[in-house]
């Protein structure tokens, strides 16, 4: 018989401990836990490195809510230390990039089609909600490994209205990028990327002047009035950063000392302040 393994992920420690003891009872399941997202992906990792995968995660909707707790289950426990927050989505989004073969069920206490529709768009197979029978539970586990999508009757027409609003609005972004020329697409990428005006103009061989104009034609195309709601809806339209070299090509090496961790002359790190007052720096 092969067994199904699954990764109870949940920083409330008696649920995590309740659902992976009845879990374990189970003649063909295997259960683990993790008590937050940083935990959950290491227990991936060691599993894929073992040549034990999971098959099934249970994520909680409301992961990163509370206190990150220590959880631990019958079969094998994995420990937390103090580390950053990840919500539930985030960590659906990460599993899918990571690990795509494993499949991922979203635990909620409360119906909720919003949150329902970016889980299922990062990733999610399934949606059940926290107090529902343990039969649903399994039932619902081996479902999504045939493939299959689960979710509540009650959720699925507000679960549809979200994901056709978050198509319509795609594609609304989409068409607004079109107007774009190649070369305020370029412009665009850098932005996305966390370019300020300085290193946009240092990537693409442009005066800085040029370069503000162009960043100001993406603002109005666009129809928005700051760099992070371009970069916004740039994103919504599936636009990826340009890629950032790690070192200055040849012959353009900054003068002067740069000291660890600080941007060289007309370049910025990721992280650093490229608005000010809604306009491109």
């Amino acid at each position: 018989m092969a067994r199904i393994r699954v990764l109870v992920v949940d920083d409330h420690r008696i649920f995590a401990e309740s659902l992976a003891a009845a879990l374990a009872a189970e003649p063909d399941v295997d259960v683990s836990a993790a008590g937050s997202g940083p935990a959950a992906m290491r227990c991936l990792d060691r599993g894929a490195a073992e040549g034990r995968r999971f098959d099934v995660l249970l994520v909680d909707a409301e992961l990163g809510a509370g206190p990150v707790v220590p959880a631990s289950a019958a079969a094998r426990a994995v420990p937390d230390q103090a580390e950053p927050v990840v919500d539930g989505i985030s960590l659906v989004a990460g599993v899918r990039r990571a690990q795509p073969a494993v499949r991922t069920v979203v635990l909620a206490e409360k119906d909720d089609p919003r949150r329902a529709a970016l889980a299922l768009q990062a990733g999610a197979s399934g949606w059940v909600a926290k107090d529902c029978s343990l039969q649903r539970l399994l039932a619902v586990v081996r479902g999504v490994l045939r493939d299959e999508t689960h979710l509540p009757p009650a959720l699925l027409t507000g679960v549809l209205r979200e994901l056709t609003a978050a198509r319509k609005h795609r594609t609304d972004s989409e068409r607004l990028v079109e107007s774009l020329t190649p070369r305020e697409r370029e412009v665009l990428r850098c932005m996305v990327a966390g370019l300020g005006r300085k290193a946009v103009a240092e990537r693409l061989f442009l005066s800085p002047h040029t370069v503000r104009t162009h960043m100001q034609n993406v603002l109005g195309k666009l129809g928005v009035h700051s760099t992070l709601a371009a970069v916004a809806l740039a994103r919504r339209a599936g636009v990826g950063p340009a890629q950032l070299e790690t070192d200055p090509p040849p012959g353009r090496e900054p003068a002067g000392q740069v000291l660890p961790g600080q941007a060289p002359p007309g370049r910025v790190l990721p992280g650093d302040v490229v608005e000010r007052g809604g306009q491109p720096a």
